[in-house]
Order: C-alpha cells, then sequence, then structure tokens
C-alpha cells in the first residue's frame, strides 16, 4: 500500500516558483509533480555517487601533496 504523500513548506526563490508555475501550466504536471521528479532525481545521482565510492573504496588512495611531489620531481610543474 502506498503511503499518503506529505504536505511540506519550502522557500522557493521566487524565479524558481515562477518557472514551476509556468512549466506545471504547459505540462500535465503538477507543481508538487515536478517537484518530486527533481528530488528523485537528485536522491538517485547521489546513490549512483554512493555506489561509485563504494566500488572504488578498495583502490589506493593518493594524497594532494604526494602528487603535487610527484609532478615537481618530474619536471611537470
Amino acid at each position: 500500500m502506498k503511503s499518503p504523500n506529505k504536505r511540506v513548506t519550502i522557500y522557493l526563490q521566487p524565479e524558481y516558483h515562477r518557472a514551476l508555475r509556468v512549466k506545471a501550466a504547459e505540462t500535465e504536471y503538477s507543481v508538487s509533480d515536478l517537484v518530486n521528479s527533481a528530488v528523485k532525481q537528485a536522491l538517485a545521482e547521489d546513490a549512483e555517487d554512493l555506489e561509485a565510492f563504494e566500488k572504488r573504496s578498495s583502490e589506493r588512495q593518493l594524497a594532494f601533496e604526494d602528487v603535487v611531489r610527484t609532478l615537481k620531481r618530474d619536471g611537470k610543474i
């Protein structure tokens, strides 16, 4: 069973609110639908990033200082 939607208050910059209202008026989606879609997309991107970090967690880590020293030693900088 799908849980009911939760009501929240968010504060948007006026130009973002106007853009959402215009897009909602020109499409079959409500402002809530558009915001939910954007949040879902952002969370999906975060999940992809976390998965990529997990896959690379066993890789050797390089300290920035070591990279700079190597570049300097090799005459690259």
